[in-house]
């Protein structure tokens, strides 16, 4: 199925550390589609994890099951041919291997937000990566807890060398020749 502009609708998989940029590329990828005339949803893992995810944590196990419900959200959001922008950090190679099942191969676009580390935890402004590194939160990703970056993301962003605007027509650019 494709919009009335001929674009196949799709999840764009942001995934990355904490502070690497995935919320403002999502938005602002949202923007630019919006204005083109496709239907958009931003699928953001902070606001997921206060309604739909309300239940989960921050284990593994539950990290997975994250991932799966926002999968299914954007399987059936595309079905219903509306673009889908997922920004979450999903830091297990394995679950976003299974949200790629989900929605499908063909829908599915994984891209790295490949900030280096140092750069999103001086981007921090709630303090979390602080609080981390002091012990304050358990399994936090990059610091207690792993991040198995992409093996062959569609894209790789460094939002470090990258500006906003740059990052989005990347993914445009991509967007178009899929389609």
């Amino acid at each position: 199925m494709r919009d009335y502009t001929g674009m196949a609708p799709a999840t764009v998989w942001l995934t990355g550390l904490s502070g690497a940029g995935k919320t403002s590329i999502a938005h602002a990828l949202a923007h630019r589609l919006q204005a083109e005339g496709r239907a958009v949803a931003v699928l953001d893992g902070d606001q997921l994890r206060h309604g739909l995810n309300r239940d989960l944590g921050f284990t593994p196990t539950d990290r997975h099951e994250n991932i799966r419900r926002t999968a299914e959200v954007a399987r059936l959001m595309n079905m219903a041919g509306v673009h889908v922008i997922a920004a979450f950090i999903s830091p297990y190679r394995a679950d976003r291997a299974m949200a790629a099942s989900i929605i499908g191969a063909g829908n599915f676009i994984e891209v790295h937000v490949s900030t280096p580390l140092d750069v999103c935890e001086a981007r921090d402004a709630k303090g979390l990566y602080a609080k981390a590194r002091a012990g304050q939160i358990a399994q936090f990703t990059g610091i207690s807890a792993p991040y198995e970056a992409p093996l062959s993301a569609a894209l790789t962003l460094d939002t470090q060398a990258l500006a906003l605007d740059e990052s989005v027509e990347r993914i445009c650019r991509h967007l178009q020749r899929q389609s």
